[in-house]
Formats: C-alpha cells, sequence, structure tokens
C-alpha cells in the first residue's frame, strides 16, 4: 500500500513509477546503441524484470494507457530532448506492425515536433528520421 499522501496513477505510486520509467530509460538508451528498436511487449517483459514490478496488462485498455503515459514520461524527463529534439519512445514499435503507437504522434505534436495535421507519410518519415537519428547519437556517443 503507497504512503499516505503518495500519488497513484494508473495503480502505481510514484516510486514504481520512478523505477519503470529508469529502466525503460536506460533499456531504450541500450536499443539506440545497439542501433535497434524494440516492441511493446519485449519492453514489458524487460522493465518488468528488471523492476520486479508486476507487467502491464495489454488486454486492459488501462494498462494500454499507463503504458503509453510511462513512455511520455521518459521522453518528458529526458534532459537530451530539448536540444535533440529526439524521443526516445521512437524506439518502441508494435510487434505486428511497423510503426509507433498514437501516442507518439501525439506527443511529438505537443512539443511541437510534429505539424498538427501532418500526414500519414509525414508521420512516418518522422518517426523513421528519430529513430536514425536516436541511433546516430547514441551510437557515436559509445
Amino acid at each position: 500500500m503507497p504512503p499516505e499522501g503518495s500519488v497513484v496513477e494508473y495503480g502505481r505510486d510514484e516510486a514504481d513509477w520512478r523505477a519503470l520509467v529508469d529502466a525503460t530509460r536506460d533499456f531504450l538508451l541500450e536499443r539506440a546503441r545497439l542501433g535497434k528498436v524494440t516492441t511493446y511487449t519485449e519492453l514489458n517483459t524487460t522493465i518488468s524484470r528488471r523492476t520486479g514490478l508486476r507487467p502491464f496488462d495489454f488486454e486492459d485498455a488501462s494498462e494500454r494507457a499507463a503504458v503509453g503515459h510511462l513512455l511520455g514520461r521518459v521522453v518528458q524527463e529526458d534532459p537530451g530532448r530539448p536540444s535533440t529534439g529526439l524521443m526516445l519512445s521512437a524506439l518502441v514499435n508494435y510487434l505486428d506492425r511497423n510503426d509507433a503507437g498514437p501516442g507518439f504522434y501525439v506527443l511529438a505534436t505537443d512539443l511541437g515536433l510534429l505539424p498538427k495535421n501532418a500526414s500519414a507519410d509525414a508521420k512516418l518519415a518522422f518517426w523513421l528520421t528519430q529513430i536514425r537519428s536516436l541511433h546516430q547519437l547514441y551510437r557515436a556517443n559509445t
């Protein structure tokens, strides 16, 4: 049970979120250094194993939203993003689709990185550029 007065979002307290954000960031940086991407499924398994916290249940809509919340926090808390314009969450895609989740594009728009009315082709080009740039940045810094 979380301490009295602590905020609980999506059934997890701030200590859990801190652990999840840190583990997610570390894992995505590893993927970037290797020049790879990951899936939501692999991310979920990895961060659960690394943190000891229960995995997200993708059958539950609120749990899928929680993963989006997690990835949004990783992007927003990334100290390098303001200067690079790069979103670590670009490295996460759907298992059977070669694309980012819709929340990725919403956040990119909210951050002013993607035009509000971007076409599907513009979104795809943005996402691919993000991946390529993340790989270049982090491989160069290893």
